[in-house]
């Protein structure tokens, strides 16, 4: 079963740049592509640690991972962990295996959804096939997509398309949705996507996009706080990254992308000096450097070939050696 098929794969190989003696941990593995491809690089004396908050994805790549690293003889055989964890987990997940930090030699984040997930209706997150609203990436969690819509006012609900989706008719959409929720659910995601539709005018239904597309990212960045995880993770990434360590995150929408840019933009620059001062007097060194400003994109052939791949973008930073310091709080 094709469960995933991983965007820029050799350039996220090459950047995360595996060496032999190393522990890496990808902290989305879905269906397992990155990770098969970080496993083969990788022999005795290294670690993998896979995590992922989706069960399912665990459930369907581990078996796989374990028989490709079993075909390895015992003497180039690395240390394959898995756990059922969000990205935001990982220094807890490192430290419950007791793991001493910083302890990563690279870290692998791709924050797209998987194929299998958008391609699977039971799961909610598509709008071109009917499913339950759910659109949770860990199905253990208590919010649905459901549930949101029912519990949001038509304020909040209008915030979140705007803000998480850049919806243009945020307003008219979340008018619409509560409209129809308080003459009788909205069932499935089908009905959902007409309803959003409905209420946007005429031009906006023949753009090259699926009208609902924007909506239903929206929804589903409220209903797994994406952007809070995302946050969450970036605030212990630097903790986490052993000198000389790379942290690869691969993004998708311009808003994830501007928090891992600005993040990294001011790791490598955190000085907070007037322009005109001949030297800094602010204290604050570089936590690292950027491998690329403006970031890795898909090549030609493979937006053809993936066209999940036409949006994503590769940021690369690497580790030096300067201690990690909080750069929001005052530096004594």
């Amino acid at each position: 079963m094709n469960y995933h098929l991983p965007v820029l794969p050799e350039e996220t190989l090459t950047a995360l740049a595996p060496q032999r003696g190393g522990c890496y941990a990808d902290c989305t593995l879905g269906g397992g592509g990155h990770a098969r491809l970080i496993l083969e690089r990788l022999g005795s004396g290294d670690t993998l640690l896979a995590l992922d908050r989706d069960e399912e994805a665990l459930q369907n790549s581990r078996p796989q991972l374990c028989a490709l690293n079993q075909q390895k003889p015992d003497t180039k055989r690395p240390a394959l962990l898995f756990a059922h964890a969000d990205f935001a987990s990982l220094k807890s997940s490192l430290a419950q295996l007791n793991f001493t930090l910083p302890a990563c030699d690279g870290i692998l984040a791709d924050l797209g959804v998987s194929s299998h997930q958008l391609d699977e209706p039971a799961r909610g997150f598509a709008y071109s096939n009917p499913g339950p609203l759910d659109m949770r990436m860990d199905q253990t969690s208590p919010l649905t997509a459901a549930a949101l819509l029912r519990q949001s006012s038509e304020a909040e609900l209008a915030r979140i398309l705007k803000e998480y989706g850049e919806e243009r008719y945020a307003r008219r959409i979340a008018r619409a949705i509560k409209q129809r929720e308080q003459a009788g659910s909205i069932k499935d995601t089908a009905e959902l996507a007409a309803v959003i539709i409905s209420a946007m005018p005429a031009q906006a239904r023949r753009e090259d996009q699926h009208p609902a597309r924007r909506s239903f990212q929206a929804i589903r960045i409220a209903v797994n706080d994406e952007l809070g995880e995302l946050d969450r993770f970036l605030e212990q990434a630097a903790d986490v990254m052993k000198p000389g360590g790379r942290l690869v995150i691969i993004t998708f929408h311009s808003l994830e992308d501007r928090m891992v840019k600005n993040r990294f933009r001011l790791w490598a620059d955190p000085c907070i000096c007037p322009p005109d001062l001949p030297y800094c007097n602010c204290g604050r060194k570089p936590l690292g450097r950027l491998s690329s400003r403006k970031g890795i994109t898909a090549s030609a052939e493979e937006k053809q070939q993936n066209p999940r791949s036409r949006s994503a973008r590769v940021r690369v930073f690497e580790r030096n050696e300067q201690p990690y310091q909080d750069y929001r709080q005052p530096i004594a």
